[in-house]
């Protein structure tokens, strides 16, 4: 989460929370629910015993008042009382309760599992091992009218349901009421006669104490059948537990079909089609060239059409198929002519390596380096901005440049580069590139001839450079997603507002870098507006003025800004609320921010969608991606859906071994220092690493509220643990991932405590139990977003602290992160990002070229064959000299890379061993940053320290480490080579 309000629009709506709805389980008081009676002074007790499951023909209850005898085996006989319950009423005299067993006379007992069952007095039921008080054979009213009353129990996990009830003018039912009966999964049954009565009020408990009186107001149910679930009452309900009946009603026909051809390709998108039970496929009929007619099943509403005939005219209708098979009407068709065949695009493939060993250099590609200037773009602010001042177009650097600097990273020492999204954005400031817009396109002001987004795959694998590029899925750009919905907005082509809403140009297509000609504009929004309702508007008073007015004076109305409330999004496809809890449920189902327009990522088109355009990107052969927002989406969506997705396609194309390499590591957001973010699992980063632990509903939706509901009442004490980042005593094991859900993680717990490396080890090793295998988490400092302790600034600690940091990062578990320009502390102390209320050159995410201009040549991760120009003073810095040992040493030293760690045996501030073995390789590594160490009970044998060459003979499980200095590392490696690279500033 990068993102600040874009341009602030006077008609933008408010913030409307919305939340999950809790039923207040709590006692109900008088006169809502009627009160027990005193216990008499000569106690008794009913005992009511449920026979359907035990399905014996003879029933006897062996007991012992509390203080007397156990009565003679078998005991007492019970006696019929109505169906499937025999009962037997017990004096107990001034005894308190009982001990009770249950069997058939015939030597089967049922003794709750051999630790009896302990009953109090009054009425008694027991059921397959589950005690509650009830009659379950009485109830008020007598014959005349009857309610049936249906209870859900689906979100609050009680095994046995009572219904404690008062006839309109009559009496309550004793407390706690009469038993419900199981009707089907999650709801139980009870019908009761009122008499004359019209309706009743009602309460609902679990028979131990835990109620639902509907806030203290009980329910009020009518006659006949009614439904009471989440505190909602439906009166003349269809019985919830009875089969559905058949769908016979076909969908809609899809409209607004279009087909438009580049090369030997034909993308066709189409408008959704509408059905009362919902669209699950569309089958797309293509007639033309020589393969005759083909049919195709789609789930998304857009088809690619790749391999086709040149100059060849291709037709298309669409049908759309909802669940039960029932089809639509074909559509309209569209046609489109197919050029000739372009030549073969370059193929690429992942590296396929373990992603451990590659440390990460994250570049915002818009602001990094500029390697062509006609495809840069200052968009709609980019004067109000304060940007046409600097002559600093907010996107300035592309691909070009960054692959001509790709020398510039490795020379740094880093063989893996995050870069921000590269799909079509929209918005009035989306170079970081956050506001996708095409998710099947790449933005253009990024690409230029010989330079595309493939090039620089390929160039940074011809370099031994992975690339991670930054995927969205929990949202578009306020103006929807293209392809799959694009909101209309209102808009008066005036003299007032003019200046916002461009003319229409039918022949235009926006793709971000061309300029369109009548408005002379790339920001063109001339085909998103329209003074005319467009067909199907669910837009709420669409056009009508507000009768509020703009800063200027303007008329304002309605519609003329998408934002959730409005109704111009369908809720098929996004949601429709905004954020009100940012640890709550509705984190997952409202909107972030205006420009951030929240997916229904529980909806099938949606997830194809998303999957179909992140495929694009896996078979350019990309090596992984950093997933923006994830914990806006429920993990059971990641883990039924987008992560298996992943999978399969690099798997499919790549091989298994590809697969298992695919890096996806995640921001969950939690800006606290706890290890569980305010008590909420569900919005903890450690959480996202897991696969689910039990069955949640089919529906998507369902789900992620079950899941929200089951783990959060499972609760932080009752988690998943993990020992894969951790030593066996001086052992290195296989780590077991069977569990692991396809996700790592950003560490946010060290990002927040990286204001002192100290605190940021600590509260790193406290959380590692927690993550399926912190040995992959992704370390840093600051980023785009924040810096330590959620400041705003990039950090500005000091370069003896950053030397430090990075001396813990380089050495500790995990993969070190850097964030562009910070191994020259670029831009420290800067606000990091303030949207167009200043320029980007007073910020974190200043074009950092400046320092690049030159040439670079690397021989190798952190060594430099040549240098000349502005990039030879940047690479003679400090940090830079420090940052390029570090890297040498870690590349050589596997346990530093993959190892797992202990502290056990090993004393200081920051020290700790850590090993990796696997096949030949067996790394053994002694680690102390800044201060002294003792390490005791270590493998005897021969150590050399990787920083100062220094060589150690143990022979009696001891080694003592003096303080190096601030910043300074040790690092004794067993049977090590020695000193690696050369003493710097800070590695002496």
């Amino acid at each position: 989460m990068r993102r600040r309000r874009s341009l602030t629009r006077p008609w933008a709506a408010g913030a409307l929370a919305a939340g999950t709805l809790v039923l207040p389980l709590t006692t109900p008081t008088a006169p809502e629910a009627a009160a027990a009676p005193a216990s008499p002074t000569a106690a008794s007790a009913t005992v009511f015993y449920y026979t359907k499951t035990k399905n014996w023909t003879d029933h006897h209850l062996h007991y012992a008042p509390d203080g007397g005898s156990w009565t003679t085996a078998p005991g007492t006989r019970m006696e019929a009382a109505c169906t499937d319950w025999v009962k037997l009423t017990i004096d107990l005299g001034s005894a308190a309760g009982l001990k009770a067993t249950f069997n058939n006379g015939k030597g089967v007992w049922d003794n709750n599992g051999g630790r009896d069952y302990t009953l109090g007095t009054g009425n008694i039921t027991v059921k397959d091992g589950v005690v509650a008080h009830s009659d379950p054979c009485a109830g008020p009213g007598g014959p005349g009218n009857e309610a049936t009353v249906y209870y859900s129990t689906q979100t609050l996990g009680w095994t046995t349901a009572n219904l404690h009830y008062q006839p309109a003018g009559g009496s309550w039912t004793a407390v706690p009421g009469v038993g419900m009966e199981a009707a089907c999964a999650g709801w139980w049954k009870r019908t009761v006669g009122l008499g004359s009565a019209p309706s009743l009020r009602a309460a609902f408990n679990n028979g131990n104490g835990v109620w639902d009186n509907n806030n203290g107001s009980d329910y009020t149910l009518a006659s006949g059948t009614s439904t009471v679930k989440n505190n909602t009452v439906t009166a003349n309900a269809k019985d919830p537990c009875a089969a559905e009946e058949p769908d016979t009603e076909a969908p809609t026909a899809p409209s607004g079909v279009r087909a438009s051809a580049t090369d030997t390709s034909v993308v066709l998108s189409w408008n959704a089609a509408t059905d009362d039970t919902g669209v699950t496929r569309y089958q797309v009929t293509r007639t033309g060239g020589t393969e005759g007619t083909t049919v195709t099943d789609v789930t998304s509403t857009v088809l690619s059409d790749t391999g086709l005939e040149e100059n060849t005219t291709y037709t298309y209708t669409v049908k759309a198929v909802d669940a039960a098979g029932n089809a639509s009407a074909a559509s309209a068709p569209a046609s489109a002519t197919t050029g000739k065949k372009p030549p073969a695009p370059p193929t690429g493939a992942p590296l396929g390596t373990d992603p451990r060993k590659d440390p990460i250099y994250f570049v915002m590609t818009a602001r990094f380096n500029d390697g062509d200037s006609s495809n840069n773009r200052g968009g709609s602010q980019h004067v109000k901005s304060g940007n046409a001042a600097n002559d600093d177009p907010m996107f300035r650097g592309d691909f070009k440049g960054l692959v001509e600097r790709l020398d510039y990273i490795k020379a740094l020492g880093f063989s893996a580069v995050w870069i921000t999204p590269v799909v079509l954005n929209r918005s009035d400031y989306d170079f970081h590139g956050y506001h996708g817009y095409d998710f099947y396109k790449v933005d253009a002001r990024l690409e230029s001839a010989g330079a595309t987004y493939q090039d620089l795959i390929n160039a940074a694998h011809a370099k031994g450079m992975k690339i991670y590029q930054d995927v969205v899925y929990n949202h578009s750009s306020r103006w929807g997603a293209k392809g799959l919905f694009t909101p209309t907005v209102y808009g008066v082509r005036d003299n007032q507002w003019s200046w916002l809403y461009d003319e229409k140009n039918a022949g235009f297509e926006y793709d971000g870098l061309t300029v369109e000609t009548k408005s002379g504009k790339s920001y063109y929004n001339g085909d998103l507006w329209s003074t005319v309702e467009p067909t199907g508007n669910t837009c709420l008073n669409w056009g009508r003025p507000t009768g509020a007015k703009s800063p200027e004076g303007y008329t304002i109305y309605n519609c003329q800004w998408p934002y959730p409330t409005s109704g111009m999004f369908p809720k098929a496809y996004y949601h429709n609320c905004w954020i009100g809890n940012w640890e709550g449920e509705d984190s997952r189902s409202c909107w972030l921010h205006d420009d951030l327009a929240d997916f229904n990522t529980e909806n099938a088109q949606v997830q194809n969608y998303l999957i179909g355009a992140y495929n694009k990107y896996i078979d350019m052969g990309v090596d992984g991606f950093r997933v923006d927002t994830a914990v806006h989406i429920p993990r059971v969506t990641w883990n039924r859906h987008f992560l298996p997705a992943i999978q399969e396609r690099v798997t499919q194309k790549f091989g298994a071994e590809a697969a298992k390499n695919f890096f996806v590591f995640a921001e969950v957001a939690a800006f606290v220092n706890d290890k569980w973010n305010r008590g909420s699992v569900n919005h903890s980063a450690q959480f996202y690493t897991w696969k689910e632990r039990k069955e949640y509903s089919a529906d998507d939706g369902k789900a992620a509220l079950e899941q929200y509901d089951h783990e959060n009442g499972q609760g932080t004490g009752n988690q998943p643990t993990s020992n894969n980042a951790f030593l066996n005593g001086n052992a290195y094991h296989a780590p077991d991932h069977s569990k692991f859900s396809g996700m790592n993680i950003i560490d946010m717990r060290m990002h927040m405590n990286f204001g002192d490396a100290y605190n940021a080890f600590g509260n790193g090793k406290d959380s590692d139990d927690s993550v399926n295998d912190a040995t992959y988490n992704v370390v840093y400092v600051d980023s785009h977003d924040y810096g330590p302790n959620k400041s705003n600034e990039r950090y500005t600690g000091g370069t003896d602290a950053w030397a430090e940091n990075m001396s813990l990062m380089w050495s500790f578990r995990g993969i070190p992160t850097l964030y562009y320009g910070s191994e020259i502390e670029f831009q420290r102390g800067k606000k990091i990002d303030c949207g167009p209320t200043c320029p980007l050159a007073t910020t974190g995410r200043a074009y950092y070229g400046d320092h690049l201009a030159g040439s670079v040549t690397a021989s190798g991760f952190g060594t430099v064959e040549s240098a000349s120009g502005k990039v030879a003073t940047t690479l003679d810095q400090p940090l830079v000299k420090h940052l390029q040992r570090l890297n040498q040493i870690r590349r050589a030293v596997p346990a530093l890379q993959m190892g797992q760690y202990s502290t056990e045996g090993v004393s200081g501030g920051m020290a700790f061993k850590r090993r990796y073995t696997d096949g030949g390789t067996d790394s053994f590594a002694l680690v102390t940053v800044s201060g002294s160490a003792v390490y005791t009970g270590i493998p005897n044998g021969t150590y050399r320290d990787a920083v100062t060459g220094d060589t150690r003979i143990v022979s009696d499980g001891r080694l003592t480490v003096q303080a190096p200095g601030k910043a300074n590392l040790r690092v004794y490696v067993l049977n090590g080579t020695g000193k690696i690279g050369k003493n710097g500033p800070y590695l002496k």
